[in-house]
């Protein structure tokens, strides 16, 4: 494994893109989420049917996030986000994160962990 970096994105900035960003921003070619908290102004999940669903807020939160950063050959780097949210009436959604239509409400912090492919302890 490598170096981790904590993060805050900034009200209406996106999930998905924000956390790509904070890839690049790091160097991290490759990473993990290893730990998240906030809330979206409305969220938006693939569905297995390739639809997506909204989730209408304002105020949706996330309970649950897991996911990862991969580069590819050419080093653009590609995220993968599911999560579990929940919406203003309290009903559990669940689903891949849709990149540019998961806007953060107020703020959001993430955790990241860099991946080094190849990489065995000693």
């Amino acid at each position: 494994m490598g170096r981790v970096a904590w993060a805050r994105l900034a009200p209406n900035e996106d999930l998905v893109r924000g956390i790509e960003k904070i890839c690049q921003a790091e160097g991290f070619m490759n990473a993990f989420v290893r730990g998240a908290l906030g809330s979206l102004v409305d969220a938006c999940l693939g569905l297995p049917n390739g639809q997506v669903r909204q989730v209408r807020g304002p105020g949706v939160e996330i309970v649950s996030l897991s996911g990862e950063v991969r580069s590819d050959a050419a080093g653009a780097r590609h995220v993968q986000l599911s999560g579990v949210v929940v919406d203003t009436q309290g009903k559990l959604h669940g689903g891949p994160f849709t990149a540019g239509a998961n806007l953060v409400l107020m703020t959001f912090e993430v955790t990241l962990e860099e991946w080094l492919p190849g990489w065995q302890p000693a």
